[in-house]
């Protein structure tokens, strides 16, 4: 049975994403911030369904510390993960820190998926065709990166951080397919769409479409044989676009990437 790991899975558009790859016979990793809420999870998802294999992980992504703790919880369940989607985010309207001392929409939003990827790229490497599937947004057509200065003190403004954030999203998938070329892993990065969620409710105050509309582009990248092969691309409606100027720009990408290392150089 494919194993698949999906963070964020306790609600919203990750808990069904979850829910759909279980309906598709995946063994489904579910992570939430704590052991009661990733397993009070699972055993919701496959409540009435015989063949269904849910496992809970934890793990607060605001602590880098418990990042690399979830990895080692993965790789002990899933020594070959066929899938990873790094699905969770968060949107703060104030500025906060994290206890590492990093600002908390670049923490969760970036920096813990791109060190949980880093950490498992062993086990995706494992899997026969393994795919990275990173859910960004349509909200980094507005975002700006300053690789030297990513987690800006000053004018502080919950919707750039967040806008930020996922232009970041893009911009590591595209340095990661780089580094994957030659291999059998793709690495590919979405928007959901407008989507009726927590995050949405907080951050825009406003209402979007159902979480069943917003898991299809993350499990068709997941699952789909039409993206076999199919690598640093941005999907949108199961369907590839084209991300702004900022998010294909590779010199920005590279710059990034050497950047989070350093941030990260005490967790790799």
């Amino acid at each position: 049975m494919k194993s698949v790991l999906v963070t964020g899975a306790t609600d919203g558009i990750g808990r069904e994403t979850a829910r759909q790859l279980l309906e598709r016979g995946l063994h489904v990793l579910v992570h939430g911030r704590t052991e009661k809420k990733a397993t009070d999870q699972a055993q919701a998802l496959v409540r009435g369904q015989q063949r269904a294999m849910a496992t809970p992980v934890w793990g607060d992504l605001s602590s880098m510390e418990q990042v690399t703790a979830l990895t080692r919880q993965v790789r002990e369940r899933a020594p070959a993960l066929e899938v990873l989607v790094n699905n969770a985010g968060v949107f703060e309207r104030s500025r906060r820190l994290t206890a590492d001392g990093f600002e908390m929409t670049m923490a969760v939003n970036h920096l813990a998926p791109f060190l949980l990827t880093r950490l498992l790229l062993p086990a995706v490497t494992a899997a026969p065709a393994g795919r990275v599937v990173t859910v960004s947004s349509m909200a980094h057509q507005s975002g700006q990166l300053d690789p030297d200065d990513l987690m800006p003190a000053r004018g502080y403004d919950g919707y750039e951080a967040y806008a930020s954030s996922k232009l970041a999203n893009i911009l590591f998938t595209r340095a990661l397919a780089r580094r994957l070329a030659g291999t059998t892993v793709t690495a590919n990065a979405l928007h959901p769409g407008v989507i009726d969620t927590k995050l949405l409710h907080a951050g825009f105050e406003m209402r979007g479409a159902s979480v069943q509309q917003g898991a299809r582009t993350s499990v068709y990248l997941a699952v789909s044989e039409d993206v076999a092969g199919v690598s640093g691309k941005y999907f949108v409606d199961c369907r590839e676009a084209t991300p702004s100027r900022l998010a294909r720009d590779d010199r920005l990408a590279e710059a990034l990437w050497v950047q989070s290392e350093r941030l990260l150089q005490a967790f790799l």
